[in-house]
């Protein structure tokens, strides 16, 4: 059996021990008290003018496109004057059919519109002889009618060889195919020996020679740009032009759910059918807008980390829009006049309470 003054001291020994342990807790527990919150500055969700952050693409079209065709068929085309990428004026010839044919058939009616002519004037010569006999007995009333008939029957046979002489003149100069309108050919189909058929086209041109950019918008994009916006355009080989908002769709795409917007833009040799470029709206726009480094990007999205009325922060997911200036738009998020940690956000987890450092700049 131990010894009382065995068990004292072991009692005492372990007493000292539990009250050294307390004493360790306890300034673990202190030590977590006294340590600071994480300093952030804060930034607040503000209405803001923001331009130059909408972005599309697309391709040119001719602003007008022309369809050059023949208007008479069967002829073979026998010479073609222009090439693709030529600017060309009102009414210049850009293909001949081969007239040969007329040529003939108009020969042939001058020289029977001659006969005629000469047949008239004796008619005309018969008639006016017997004017004013009838009744005198000098001849029947009869023979005095014929000639008048005959006078107006060789007036008519004259009349109806003029208008098909006229018709095959018309023809004659309806072979020679001319453009319709100042423009650039966007398009040659014409081949020298082939067949003119009517609509079918021979020559595709852009009026004008302007071409305009068919700018893809989501609708919700589309709503925020009106008729006249400046638009700056990138060509593919990095080149920018200046243009405008000329026209808007009025019906949204079911399948991409985008709207086109028309972009007109000067001449500019640069410019080619069917080629890509990017348009930039500068239009200012009123927006809740916060700086770009308060926004955290992870696997759910795009998020901030709203501070409440006692200093602590709170996650929330987040949609943005343009971006510009280090600003970027809020389309889905805290209402105007939040507060949202900027510097210093992510080291904080959503509950900790922050202390305010200054204002984000």
């Amino acid at each position: 059996m131990k010894s009382p003054v065995f068990r004292f001291t072991a009692a005492v020994s372990v007493l000292a021990t539990m009250t050294l342990l307390a004493g360790c807790k306890g300034h673990d527990a202190d030590r977590k008290e006294v340590m600071p919150p994480q300093a952030v500055t804060v930034a607040t969700v503000t209405q803001r003018a923001m331009s130059g952050g909408l972005t599309a693409s697309g391709r040119f079209v001719p602003r007008e496109e022309m369809a050059v065709s023949a208007d008479l068929s069967g002829f073979r085309i026998a010479k073609v004057f222009v090439e693709e990428g030529a600017v060309v004026r009102a009414g210049q010839v850009l293909a001949q059919l081969d007239d040969s044919l007329l040529v003939s058939q108009i020969g042939q009616l001058r020289a029977g519109l001659a006969q005629q002519q000469v047949a008239y004037e004796q008619a005309r010569e018969q008639a006016g002889r017997v004017d004013g006999l009838e009744g005198q007995g000098v001849l029947s009333n009869e023979a005095i009618a014929t000639r008048k008939f005959a006078q107006r029957n060789a007036a008519a046979a004259e009349a109806a060889t003029k208008a098909q002489l006229n018709d095959l003149l018309v023809r004659q100069n309806h072979l020679a195919i001319r453009a319709p309108a100042n423009g650039l050919v966007l398009e040659r189909t014409a081949r020298p020996g082939e067949t003119s058929s009517t609509g079918t086209a021979l020559f595709t041109m852009a009026r004008d020679s302007l071409l305009e950019l068919y700018a893809e918008l989501p609708e919700l994009d589309a709503a925020g740009i009106k008729i006249g916006d400046p638009v700056e355009v990138t060509l593919a080989s990095g080149r920018k032009l200046d243009g405008h908002v000329r026209l808007i769709g009025e019906r949204v795409d079911t399948n991409t759910g985008v709207v086109i917007a028309r972009i007109a833009l000067p001449v500019d040799r640069d410019l080619r059918q069917g080629g890509f470029a990017r348009a930039t709206f500068s239009r200012p726009a009123q927006v809740l807008a916060l700086p770009e480094a308060a926004v955290r990007y992870d696997a759910d999205g795009a998020n901030v980390m709203v501070i409440d009325r006692d200093d602590h922060v709170h996650r929330l997911k987040v949609r943005t829009g343009r971006h510009a200036d280090g600003l970027v738009e809020l389309r889905d998020g805290p209402p105007a006049g939040s507060r949202v940690a900027v510097r210093g956000a992510a080291f904080t987890l959503d509950g900790d309470k922050v202390r305010i450092a200054g204002a984000a700049k």
